[in-house]
């Protein structure tokens, strides 16, 4: 197989180079994670594609999520004599990450995608549309390290593109917005172009907005199995249940995910104005620089508000997203803290249990 059909460019031969001579990559060759189940990965490289699992070093030595291989990783792999099977020794350094926090009350990080260069915000020109949302995806597309694009979907169903583009727009705040129709195929072109050398893509949005036909209409075949939206809620049903990476004929690769209803953010601080340059914009513009946007002289962000330069409801978007980062800020401090102190719980306790401190104690 062709890797730099899977993305491979000389970015990650360097980054290879750098590595290969290790004592555990003697055997090893790179490859591509395609698929990821339950720490089970199937792998691509240049003499085939196996279903890998991590060295008993690499789990033993892993701390947090990031440690273990996701998909879009490229990996060292070694193929085990006689079967088509490999063990994973270690992952090369990434060029972007894509998270959010793991849905339910857990503060872990769930990662969607790696060394991704584009992520399309699929969202469909229906009831299902949500500017709050679009925010969120642009927020972690930002601190991911990849470009956003925007893709408005369902344009052969939908009555009047016009209003969705224009919102799309100004929440985008610069950033390529696209509509495309998955049935009559009008925008799949555009979008295209954008994967051509090898670049990678990773499509986000909730359920029903379009990805697996999209991924269809892009690779030109039934590659991902589609179901159509509901009558009633314009909302859709299910389809992907994984994230998979998948080679486009014509050059590039696409990510599919999972439909994503929530989506919290995960430590994406930094780039919470990324998302909302309007907002900083007006902030810097205070008189003072201090200004804490209430009734300040000369603050022109309440100025802004008060004229509709900024939308209220934009403006309440914005403050909800920075009181949830600072709140998952205090909890992962105090999960590090608690992590912390039973780590040296167990270090003392072993410590009592060894041999010879039972000795000193006779």
């Amino acid at each position: 197989m062709n890797l730099n059909e899977y993305g491979w460019n000389l970015s990650h031969e360097a980054n290879w180079d750098a590595i290969k001579n290790g004592i555990k990559m003697k055997k090893c060759m790179p490859g591509r994670v395609t698929l990821e189940h339950k720490r089970m990965y199937r792998v691509v490289t240049a003499e085939g594609e196996w279903l890998s699992v991590c060295s008993g070093a690499m789990q033993y030595e892993a701390d947090e999520r990031r440690d273990f291989p996701a998909v879009g990783d490229w990996v060292a792999v070694e193929k085990m004599p006689g079967e088509e099977r490999g063990i994973i020794h270690g992952i090369l350094p990434r060029t972007s990450l894509f998270s959010r926090k793991a849905a339910g009350t857990t503060i872990t990080e769930q990662i969607i995608a790696v060394n991704i260069d584009i992520v399309f915000l699929v969202m469909s020109m229906n009831k299902d549309f949500s500017a709050r949302r679009l925010e969120r995806y642009l927020v972690a597309a930002y601190d991911s390290g990849a470009s956003p694009v925007v893709v408005l979907t369902k344009k052969d169903v939908c009555d009047d593109p016009s209003h969705y583009i224009e919102d799309a727009r100004n929440i985008a705040m610069g950033a390529d917005v696209f509509t495309v129709s998955n049935v009559t195929g009008e925008g799949i072109d555009e979008l295209t172009v954008l994967l051509e050398g090898g670049k990678t893509a990773a499509l986000l949005g909730s359920s029903g907005v379009g990805k697996s036909s999209l991924t269809n209409a892009i690779c030109g075949g039934e590659t991902m199995v589609v179901q159509d939206i509901r009558d009633d809620d314009d909302k859709g049903r299910h389809t992907t249940t994984h994230r998979e990476l998948i080679k486009i004929p014509g050059g590039g690769v696409l990510i599919d995910t999972p439909g994503m209803r929530e989506f919290q953010l995960w430590d994406n601080s930094e780039s919470l104005d990324s998302g909302f340059k309007d907002v900083e914009a007006f902030a810097n513009s205070c008189k003072f620089n201090d200004c804490q946007h209430n009734n300040e002289p000369g603050c022109a962000l309440r100025e802004a508000l008060a004229s509709g330069a900024l939308p209220e409801d934009r403006y309440a978007s914005y403050l909800k997203l920075q009181k949830e980062l600072a709140f998952l800020e205090r909890k992962m401090d105090a999960a590090a803290q608690a992590e912390e102190r039973n780590k040296w719980k167990k270090i003392t306790k072993s410590m009592r249990n060894h041999p010879s401190m039972k000795k000193k104690k006779k």
